[in-house]
């Protein structure tokens, strides 16, 4: 437990950028022409954070969906305001509960148009009908892999709660319309913002290993107390101590981490980044 803890957030500068991540940047370039509309998919609890600017640079003029995934994470009064903003910039936008199976129809709704489009064109040229190919994109762990095996129907790709799970470019068929192209999540090289790169790292977009938990964990409370203070303090039995060493204190005694009579701060800063993740510090939005 350091003695600066509570004198300021940014300690550490949060980076995670594994070579995995280039290589896919290559190989969507590489693959962009064969590409007919792209679903840019980010996070709707840090609808800004989650958006790597990088992707209209790959993408270069195709159309786009912006699809926020986690609505039943998300602080749906703020989050609305972030679909309102890229809406206004052009963007068409899904806000979107991926446990929910009927957002399968919403989507289809939403790319018929395209469909139809793309093969009119080619009627008109005496041409046949094909797939529509759809390019699926975004950061780590905003939700590409629950996503597809909606849209599939079946488990198509590995999901899970932690970010780097799908770790190379794969076509997969949707039916008789539609292919998906599944990519892993791209971050940019340098995350010069420290507060996004903090809401990233809080929102399983990095690897957990490469973090300052300490960090993270405290970037949390303040961001909760802040902004959410009924969230933690009902999670947590907190009153209104602003202390943040005797925060933790009190959590470490409300969920057992106590190590030869003194606070396990490990046990504390895993437990809140994890209650954080799991939505049981309730619906936040941290743009």
């Amino acid at each position: 437990m350091s003695e600066n803890q509570d004198k300021g957030l940014h300690k550490s500068v949060i980076n995670w950028y594994p070579g995995h991540m280039a290589k896919t940047k290559r190989e969507i370039k590489e693959k962009i022409d064969l590409i007919d509309i792209v679903f840019e998919v980010i996070d709707a609890r840090i609808p800004i954070s989650s958006k790597n600017k990088d992707i209209d640079e790959l993408i270069k003029n195709k159309p786009k969906i912006l699809i926020m995934t986690k609505k039943d994470m998300c602080d749906l009064n703020k989050t609305n305001k972030f679909v309102t903003y890229y809406e206004k910039q052009g963007y068409q936008v899904l806000l979107l509960d991926l446990i929910n199976k009927k957002n399968n129809n919403i989507i289809m709704e939403k790319i018929s148009p395209f469909i139809e489009e793309i093969n009119e064109k080619r009627k008109s040229k005496g041409l046949k009908p094909r797939k529509v190919r759809i390019l699926v994109l975004g950061i780590p762990n905003v939700g590409k892999s629950t996503l597809i095996n909606r849209l599939v129907k079946r488990k198509a790709t590995n999901i899970g709660n932690k970010p780097g799970i799908t770790k190379k470019l794969e076509w997969i068929r949707i039916n008789d319309k539609l292919e998906l192209l599944d990519t892993p999540g791209i971050l940019w090289p340098k995350l010069d913002n420290q507060e996004i790169a903090l809401n990233l790292a809080a929102t399983t977009a990095i690897k957990e290993e490469v973090l300052d938990l300490e960090e993270v964990a405290i970037y949390i409370i303040k961001k909760l107390k802040k902004e959410y203070p009924s969230n933690i303090n009902k999670r947590y039995n907190l009153d209104k101590e602003k202390d943040i060493v005797k925060i933790l204190d009190q959590i470490g005694k409300k969920i057992g981490a106590i190590k030869n009579q003194e606070t396990d701060y490990e046990k504390v800063y895993k437990t809140i980044i994890k209650d954080l993740r799991e939505g049981y510090l309730g619906k936040i939005t941290f743009d």
